[in-house]
């Protein structure tokens, strides 16, 4: 087995900031451990460590470098929340992960059986690195052949790739101790500071002085005590919430935010193998008149789909024509309905699967662009008459004949219709447009619409004209009957 941990020191910051364009268009913000004066600072922005802010300062004391430096109390449950979700993104990578439960801001990705997939395990950990800083967060990473051992090295900032066990433990011994658990705490003052302290003692005496889970601790990250973790389990649904920095009005800058949350959902839906079809955006805006206000946008696809650049684009065309109330300060995204997507071959040359997704792309452009009311399709419809032998529908859509339909097939229509028709001279009984016109077949009798009001009586012919062009012309049954050109053969 094969393990990576990823380490993100800067969770407790980046759940309240990542929704800004850079890290610097925060406002002076800082992670308390706890509510009130009594706490001490956990994270500090950019911003706040240029003015010599530094974890683990007293709340007055950061505010005495700082006067403007804003306090926020450390939410666990975002953090968890985030963690989560970036789990469920990480399994497009590998079928296992998951979240210790002893090392806050941690995961574990079992990456042995994913190495052939992704090309080996310099182009897995440059994907994976790339999908996290997309997503906004600064991630140590470490590889390692037991979960422990991996789980040190990232939380030392050891950014180490070690694949094989045999080169483990020389690696493992310089790093602190501490790392292995609060029950080695306590060895610094017997002179025991790194891992290769502990392992040049006899087991004996040290377990005599530091218990027994110090050995544990040892042997699972040197290999040789099994240890189990739980797997990660996805939800069925992908909801998430994104708050801003400050309260943003800005269409590229609130694309910026969403293309976060679009970018965990898109590995969520990689991971679960299906794709959405209405994702749904909720922009919450600051309040106005003591009235929460809430923008809602939804994303109507042709087809379902999970991929990030498409998605993005379809968001940039209803943000660029929808008018906000206010300035937004929280994202929300939720997955709607999705629906199994299975992934399919590219092919060199275009064929009709490559047309068809072209096309349905481009009309999820128009509908984004122009609005769903805009666009339309077109369907046939068993109706004699032409100029109502066609339904609007909506784009993509299907008629399917009934075997009371079968008529549509065996006439002879051309696609050139012309509206409305155009009448046409008699000169002694015969057509004339021009020229007098040949008639080549006919007639066909169409009598129709006597039922809506709409009544059609005519006798239909194709004619050549001087040009040699094919025309559908009729004659009007009845007293005052008249000649019409009404199509246009190609």
């Amino acid at each position: 087995m094969l393990w990576l941990a990823l380490h993100l020191p800067y969770l407790p910051l980046e759940v309240f900031t990542r929704g800004g364009v850079a890290p610097s268009a925060a406002p002076l913000l800082a992670i308390t451990s706890a509510p009130g004066n009594q706490a001490e600072i956990i994270v500090v922005s950019v911003d706040a460590h240029r003015l010599g802010v530094r974890p683990g300062l007293s709340v007055s004391a950061a505010c005495a470098l700082a006067p403007a430096l804003h306090l926020q109390a450390r939410d666990l449950q975002r953090e968890h929340s985030t963690l989560s979700r970036i789990a469920a993104w990480a399994l497009q990578y590998t079928s296992f992960v998951t979240i210790p439960g002893t090392a806050p801001c941690m995961l574990l990705l079992e990456i042995g059986g994913s190495l052939k997939l992704f090309g080996g395990l310099n182009k897995l950990w440059r994907g994976i690195a790339q999908g996290m800083s997309e997503l906004g967060f600064r991630t140590g990473m470490a590889c390692a052949p037991t979960p422990l051992a991996a789980e040190c090295f990232a939380r030392a900032g050891e950014r180490i790739r070690i694949q094989h066990r045999d080169a483990l433990a020389p690696v493992l011994a310089k790093l602190p101790v501490t790392l292995l658990g609060d029950a080695s705490h306590d060895l610094a003052r017997f002179g025991v500071h790194t891992i290769g302290d502990c392992l040049k003692l006899p087991r004996d005496g040290l377990a005599r002085r530091a218990g027994p889970r110090l050995l544990d601790a040892l042997d699972r990250a040197l290999g040789a005590l099994p240890d189990p973790r739980i797997p990660f389990i996805p939800p069925q649904r992908y909801s998430a919430s994104l708050p801003l920095p400050a309260p943003v009005s800005n269409a590229e800058a609130l694309l910026f935010a969403a293309r976060r949350l679009l970018a965990e959902l898109c590995g969520w839906l990689s991971a679960t193998g299906h794709g959405v079809q209405a994702p749904q955006f909720e922009f919450l805006h600051e309040k106005i008149h003591k009235k929460q206000i809430v923008t809602i946008i939804t994303l109507e696809l042709a087809q379902a789909s999970r991929e990030l650049d498409h998605l993005t684009t379809l968001l940039r065309e209803r943000l660029a024509r929808t008018t906000l109330p206010c300035a937004a300060i929280e994202i929300t995204v939720h997955s709607g309905r999705v629906v199994p997507l299975a992934s399919h071959n590219l092919s060199f040359l275009p064929d009709d699967t490559t047309q068809g997704d072209s096309a349905a792309r481009f009309i999820e452009r128009l509908n984004a662009r122009l609005g769903r009311e805009a666009i339309h399709g077109l369907i046939p419809w068993p109706d004699y008459r032409p100029e109502h032998a066609w339904r609007a529908c909506q784009p993509g859509a299907h008629y399917e004949p009934t075997k009371n339909d079968t008529f549509t097939s065996s006439l002879t229509r051309p696609l050139w219709l012309l509206t409305p028709a155009q009448p046409l001279r008699e000169v002694h009984a015969q057509p004339h447009d021009g020229a007098p016109l040949s008639l080549i077949s006919g007639p066909e009798r169409i009598e129709a619409g006597w039922w809506d009001g709409r009544h059609a009586a005519r006798d239909y012919y194709i004619a050549r004209n001087a040009a040699h062009a094919l025309l559908w012309i009729y004659r009007e049954r009845g007293a005052d009957a008249r000649w019409f050109v009404h199509g246009v053969f190609a």
